[in-house]
């Protein structure tokens, strides 16, 4: 039975067993937390905006760096591979929202930048953007937040040490189109735990001892 107000990104966490880690239950109630939110931001700039999450994270970046940004940075601050960062750019270029711009002294590189047009359109969504996820985390008290954040930066740390640098996220073209409502949130990945392992490997002995007498009979 559905819960009423339970998302599809919720139903990540049905997936872990009683004797799953502690570490996995974290996990996945951070993902689920992270796709619910992502996905109400997602959908809320197509229907008020007609754009993307990741041309508002594009914007995002030059907002924050009137000067102007390369290619290069832009695929490093957003974690994007610069095909995906060219592709997004095209677009914006295109409808007057960022302008590129050629760097004295380097023949090869060109700088992005807000236009006038940008800027005035990114404002207005920031303003938006700001106060959804106010209202999603709203559930949380000032100090709440605080804390989290802490320890969300701690766990960030960790994980950088013990992994390394983020990578780049595939390519625009290879992903499913963030715009796209018939695309669902990634499926979490999780090792099946002690009993599920029993079980199906319990059905896979079951399904070579009633076949083996058929394979038999072909090779007499």
């Amino acid at each position: 039975m559905r819960i009423p107000g339970r998302t599809a990104a919720a139903d990540l966490e049905s997936r872990v067993h009683d004797d799953h880690h502690e570490t996995l239950r974290l996990w996945l109630r951070l993902l689920t937390c992270t796709l619910t939110i992502e996905g109400r931001v997602r959908t809320r700039l197509r229907e008020r905006f007609a754009t993307t999450l990741p041309r508002f994270d594009l914007m995002a970046q030059l907002e924050r760096n009137p000067k102007g940004l390369k290619m290069g940075e832009l695929s490093r601050r957003l974690m994007v591979t610069g095909g995906n960062v060219t592709g997004i750019t095209d677009q914006l270029v295109a409808e007057g929202l960022v302008r590129r711009e050629p760097i004295a002294g380097d023949r090869r590189a060109h700088a992005v930048r807000l236009t006038p047009k940008g800027k005035q359109a990114f404002d207005a969504m920031a303003a938006e953007h700001e106060g959804w996820v106010e209202e999603l985390m709203s559930g949380l008290t000032r100090a709440e937040r605080a804390r989290l954040y802490t320890l969300l930066g701690r766990l960030k740390a960790t994980i950088h040490e013990r992994a390394g640098p983020p990578q780049a996220r595939m390519p625009e073209r290879e992903a499913r189109r963030p715009s796209d409502p018939r695309a669902g949130p990634p499926q979490a990945r999780i090792a099946p735990s002690r009993r599920e392992g029993a079980q199906r490997q319990g059905s896979t002995d079951q399904r070579d001892a009633d076949t083996a007498p058929a394979a038999r009979e072909r090779t007499a």
